[in-house]
């Protein structure tokens, strides 16, 4: 079976991929440009082609911004995406042209082992270096990023999450946190396994971590330490809860310490690792990519657990150590074993979250979008990314939005 024509009327164009379109192209560190690039087009009878509504700048995208990764001048970012079905490859039975749905950024083909069992971020199909596909990020397979005007999502009727109402309503934001952050915050508390009553130490206050408190309080832990060194990030996480969230300024205490001071010496029931590989210490000169790993170690009561969602990658250009370079971290194991943690961690399986999480929106269970802290047209990504990436006030989570 070929590739499909599907149905292009609907963009109003003379045929499949014949014009231009805007997207966010990677230069070279610290540096990206809204360019234009080969327009998306349907390249097999399961694919569709959606046109971006919103579309989300992510903390992992400042790694290949930063150019921490293996990432190449032209890489199209963005995984975070949301938008209206234009076109339709033949052998899609479950969308339409004018279906407005949201995609996990994981690349899945629901078909392998790992998707049948649910582990739709460690896909056996979609990418032939590895396990695990996603939609513009550098070794997670061939996919376009949707910081872009339009997308090609395959496998489409797998992968599209089908949402109520109609672009730009009262739930856009919410809804575009399903596609990253919103699940990753809530695996965070499964692989931690959150319980009611518990006590939760979250490093890392960017959004995922901001997520992960938000998930924690709703599950009902009883106390949440927030631990960051950005005061605005740590004033938006008090706003979860009732008096439920804890923030710890590591620039002005040590948090390890003052965790085990406030939990009468114990430690927390729940850690939670949400910053990854470029974590560093007080005053954020000095780079010690497991620094986080090992203060979760030491935080943790005995027999606890460790939930790490914070991305470590086997390949760093720009890490501090040649060790460090190849992925290889000096996490305390000993200690680790001695206090009999569990440690658990990994990609989030998006799908298995998302429906639940949306209709928890819809419902008006749950508010996401306060992490959200501005929304700016595409052209405003490269100035967006730059403010982004040095933490400034009111850039907390930025959407892009396309057509604005």
């Amino acid at each position: 079976m070929g590739p499909a024509t599907g149905n292009a009327s609907a963009r109003g164009k003379k045929g499949l991929g014949e014009y231009f379109v805007k997207a966010v192209v990677y230069q070279e560190p610290f540096s990206v440009a809204v360019e234009e690039v080969d327009d998306a087009k349907i390249l097999n009878p399961t694919d569709v082609v959606i046109r971006i509504t919103s579309t989300a700048i992510c903390g992992s995208d400042l790694h290949m911004y930063e150019g921490r990764t293996g990432a190449q001048p032209g890489i199209i970012f963005g995984h975070e995406n949301q938008g209206i079905v234009e076109e339709v490859g033949d052998g899609v039975s479950s969308l339409s042209p004018g279906d407005r749905i949201n995609l996990p950024f994981n690349v899945a083909c629901g078909f392998c082992a790992n998707c049948e069992a649910g582990n739709t971020g460690f896909c056996l199909t979609a990418n032939i270096d590895f396990a695990g596909a996603a939609y513009g990020y550098v070794n997670m397979g061939p996919y376009s990023g949707g910081q872009a005007e339009y997308l090609r999502v395959p496998w489409a009727d797998f992968n599209a999450l089908r949402l109520p109402g109609e672009e730009g309503d009262e739930f856009e934001h919410d809804f575009i946190t399903l596609s990253d952050i919103f699940p990753t915050g809530w695996h965070a508390t499964v692989l931690g396994g959150v319980e009611p009553g518990n006590t939760v130490a979250i490093y890392g206050a960017g959004p995922v971590g901001i997520m992960a408190a938000y998930s924690a309080v709703f599950k009902g832990a009883e106390r949440v330490f927030m631990v960051d060194r950005v005061q605005n990030r740590l004033d938006l996480a008090e706003e979860i809860g009732e008096g439920a969230i804890i923030p710890v300024n590591f620039d002005e205490v040590n948090p390890v310490d003052y965790i085990i001071d406030q939990t009468e010496g114990n430690g927390t029931d729940v850690s939670i690792d949400a910053v990854g590989y470029q974590a560093t210490v007080s005053g954020g000169g000095e780079e010690q990519p497991a620094v986080v790993l090992n203060q979760c170690i030491y935080t943790t009561r005995a027999t606890g657990r460790i939930g790490v969602v914070g991305l470590y990658v086997p390949e760093d250009p720009g890490a501090p150590t040649e060790e460090a370079a190849e992925g290889r971290l000096l996490v305390e194991i000993g200690k680790l074993f001695e206090k009999g943690l569990l440690m658990n961690k990994g990609q989030t399986n998006v799908k298995r979250y998302n429906r639940a999480l949306r209709d928890l929106i819809v419902h008006g269970r749950v508010k996401p979008s306060f992490v959200v802290s501005k929304a700016v047209s595409l052209d405003e990504a490269p100035d967006a990314y730059h403010r982004f990436d040095q933490r400034e006030e009111g850039y907390s989570k930025v959407v892009l939005q396309p057509g604005q």
